[in-house]
């Protein structure tokens, strides 16, 4: 089986170069016809002159010799919505499978606030995302509460859309937790509302004595220019090294945000915390729950309750011997449902069905 992978993702993408990877795994041949639009955008919006770039990518995506003319399927990445007309061209009646991680509306409008609500510049945006998951073949969503989100807020048939757990990368993400450390809270992220950064300062502020480190930058970092003396801020870290900042922390945080969108994901470095064997804590939501177990595998706290997550903490900083429990069961839990082997499996099959109803 040879499979297309096509379109303006971000090729770098956890989510793109991890399916990529799975398929591979599974016995699938993986080709790329790709134009770079996103790629070194840490922070990336939807405006004008990167509306240009992608305009000139889909001319080029739509007349370019596909690598991929004997492929079976195609599967367009992330961010791929702009993708999906050129991708129905080339695919000439072949399957067209949509790998969107996230709608570009709840994004952009909702979650970031980008455009106002109402607002032209949002249903603009809402039409692109409309158009995008009505073209698609299949929808291949990455919780059971965003493929119920993608079908009612699009329109789609139950069976338009399935769903395939993000993971992480296994040849960087290992077991590799290092106990012995000493003990500090570590969140990863692009700092946008989704993630709670609000909820994760204020928890520091509540356990003074604990040591939090914050990776990363984006739209909320001014929050962190009064940040409590306890945590240290670290801009960027290259992607290849977070497998050695997530295994030499006492325990990894996962996102807090009080919105919608952040109880229908789990997000890239819950399944990253989770792959290095390090104790993980979270928000208890809709989505968590489809994977973890409140204090099996991770410990769940409500979202947006700061003093639930700095007693997390503390549980997690006074008992070495949980912080190696939840460490060990979330490795587990990894090995069993997001590993790549599994998923690698789960996406084979979506493709093959794809396949078989076309």
């Amino acid at each position: 089986m040879r499979v297309l992978y096509f379109g303006t993702y971000d090729r770098a993408y956890p989510r793109n170069a991890q399916v990529i990877s799975a398929l591979r795994g599974a016995g699938v041949e993986v080709v790329e016809q790709h134009r770079a639009v996103w790629e070194r955008r840490h922070n990336w919006s939807v405006g004008l002159r990167q509306m240009i770039r992608v305009a000139g990518a889909e001319r080029s995506l739509r007349h370019a010799r596909a690598d991929g003319r004997d492929a079976d399927a195609l599967i367009v990445g992330y961010p791929g919505h702009f993708d999906l007309p050129a991708a129905k061209r080339v695919a000439r009646g072949r399957p067209v499978i949509f790998n969107p991680l996230i709608s570009l509306y709840d994004t952009v409008v909702a979650d970031r606030g980008r455009f106002r609500r109402g607002s032209p510049g949002a249903g603009v945006v809402h039409l692109v995302d409309r158009r995008a998951f009505r073209k698609a073949d299949l929808v291949v969503a990455d919780t059971d509460a965003h493929a119920r989100f993608f079908r009612h807020e699009f329109g789609l048939e139950d069976d338009g859309v399935e769903v395939c757990f993000v993971g992480a990368e296994d040849r960087l993400f290992r077991p590799g937790w290092q106990p012995e450390r000493p003990f500090h809270v570590l969140f990863v992220g692009k700092l946008i509302p989704l993630h709670g950064l609000e909820t994760i300062l204020a928890a520091a502020r509540l356990a003074p004595e604990i040591h939090f480190r914050v990776v990363g930058s984006g739209q909320l970092e001014q929050f962190l220019d009064g940040r409590p003396t306890n945590v240290d801020w670290v801009p960027w870290v290259e992607y290849d090294g977070l497998p050695a900042e997530i295994q030499s922390s006492g325990c990894a945080l996962g996102i807090f945000g009080t919105g919608a969108k952040a109880a229908r994901v789990i997000p890239n470095k819950a399944f990253q915390a989770i792959a290095c064997a390090t104790p993980l804590v979270t928000a208890d939501t809709p989505a968590a729950r489809e994977l973890l177990t409140d204090g099996k595998d991770a410990l769940l706290v409500p979202q947006g309750d700061a003093p639930a997550l700095a007693d997390a903490i503390r549980r997690l900083a006074n008992d070495p011997a949980l912080r190696a429990r939840i460490g060990g069961a979330g490795r587990a839990t990894y090995e069993t449902y997001a590993s790549e082997e599994t998923l690698g499996l789960r996406w084979r099959s979506l493709v093959e069905r794809a396949i078989a109803a076309a």
